[in-house]
């Protein structure tokens, strides 16, 4: 297997999306259309990208990011882990702005007027647009762990969004005595990054165990009957950190009752858990500027055109990453960064009057378990149906070679540095 590179990343995903660097015709109107982007993470700093170089400067592009530093949520496990340092996961938005012409703006959008087709910045000022492209990642349901609010996420941290929270939750393990206990509450479906949790749960029996703390447990709380790549973990799980990790599902801890966070308590059916370390990870839905704006369903996601990214209730904006229903597509950064070029490609057609082709996504998901030894889930998708529809699916197997784990690791750490490459300049 070779190496993940910056040139096979690029190669894959124009390929997918139907990307091409051909010129633009001639812009619709007069002046410059606009396109105002809200999220600076993998889909939105990606189409922003895109639509600048691709268009020539035919569109007027301005990215809303309050963060000038923007820290990765993939990758954040190997953080935990020890296999990062917190600066390797941390970006800025210089080259985009420079080397493609993007305007940065660094407040939070506060609201979307749809009939003035209108950005409402946390200033009071407004930015207009042609065209919206939104990719605000996921908002908590604070309400969905009994005992457990905002108030309490400094006591018992989730780190499901990046930044202060990460670096939270890594000193917390970090304190975590030998014999102590973690207890994980994993998140009911659909969250962002499905075997995400999973990943943590390794990363931090590999720091427990290098740090000689081989007495400390972690037990997850699972809503789920299954998760993502579970036979692939557990067997993992069992071969490196053997009576060190205890997955419940629903049928065995009989659901999860409360949680106190002044004694760091987790109650459920069957037991009661005295620990050391709580990492919630709460129910999830859009990110709250897309609740607000009625771009999302009863179950809190956006609904989308599988076939360009559209918002299925505006025709001017499109949805991008962990906020939208994407079909087969799990919610990861490669997924976001795939419907990116695909919305990219999309807008410029429509604007510019350029040519398009048929969406084409994919995705693949990497999960580190111990050194050199890390296993995959992707496959490639298209529209159909009415939903974005896999075509073609892969997933690592267990028992597989040391050397083909190691090569997947290899593969991992290429990719993180070829989406960083493309994301950030």
């Amino acid at each position: 297997m070779n190496q993940f590179t910056r040139r096979r990343f690029l190669q894959t995903s124009a390929a997918v999306a139907g990307v091409s660097a051909f010129g633009t015709a001639g812009v619709l109107g007069q002046a410059k259309p606009k396109v105002v982007v809200i999220g600076g993470g993998a889909g939105g700093v990606t189409a922003a990208k895109y639509i600048a170089r691709d268009s020539k400067g035919a569109i007027d592009v301005t990215l809303v990011e309050p963060l000038k530093r923007y820290q990765t949520c993939f990758h954040s496990n190997l953080y935990l882990g020890g296999f990062r340092s917190y600066d390797s996961i941390t970006h800025g938005y210089e080259k985009v702005a420079s080397a493609y012409g993007v305007k940065m703006n660094h407040q939070w959008a506060k609201a979307i007027d749809r009939d003035k087709k209108e950005v409402v910045l946390a200033d009071g000022s407004r930015l207009s647009y042609d065209r919206l492209v939104i990719s605000p990642g996921i908002a908590l349901k604070y309400d969905s762990v009994p005992g457990w609010g905002k108030e309490h996420e400094e006591v018992m941290p989730h780190a499901w969004q990046p930044g202060a929270q990460t670096l939270l939750l890594k000193k917390r393990l970090d304190e975590v005595p030998d014999g102590g206990l973690i207890v994980m509450i994993a998140p009911p479906n659909p969250y962002r990054c499905p075997p995400g949790p999973y990943e943590r749960v390794s990363m931090m029996a590999h720091a427990l165990k290098a740090a000689g703390k081989n007495k400390s447990k972690i037990i997850v709380i699972d809503p789920k009957e299954n998760f993502s790549k579970q036979g692939l973990f557990q067997e993992g799980w069992e071969k490196y950190y053997k009576g060190m990790v205890e997955w419940l599902g629903p049928k065995v801890h009989d659901g999860l009752k409360s949680v106190d966070p002044k004694t760091n308590t987790v109650v459920t059916g069957f037991e009661t858990y005295k620990a050391a370390l709580v990492n919630v990870i709460p129910a999830q839905t859009a990110g709250t500027i897309a609740l607000d704006a009625k771009l999302a369903n009863a179950g809190g996601f956006c609904q989308i055109d599988p076939t360009n990214m559209k918002s299925a209730v505006d025709p001017n904006i499109y949805v991008l990453g962990d906020a939208c229903i994407a079909g087969d597509m799990p919610k990861s950064a490669f997924s976001a960064n795939s419907q990116a070029k695909v919305a990219a490609l999309m807008i410029r057609g429509e604007l510019t009057k350029s040519d398009t082709f048929p969406a084409r996504y994919a995705n693949t998901c990497w999960s580190l378990i111990e050194t050199d030894d890390t296993v995959k889930v992707g496959g490639r998708y298209e529209a159909k149906d009415g939903k974005i529809a896999a075509v073609e699916t892969f997933i690592s197997k267990t028992g597989e070679s040391a050397e083909l784990r190691k090569a997947t690791q290899v593969e991992n750490m290429g990719w993180y540095s070829a989406i960083s490459a493309d994301m950030f300049g």
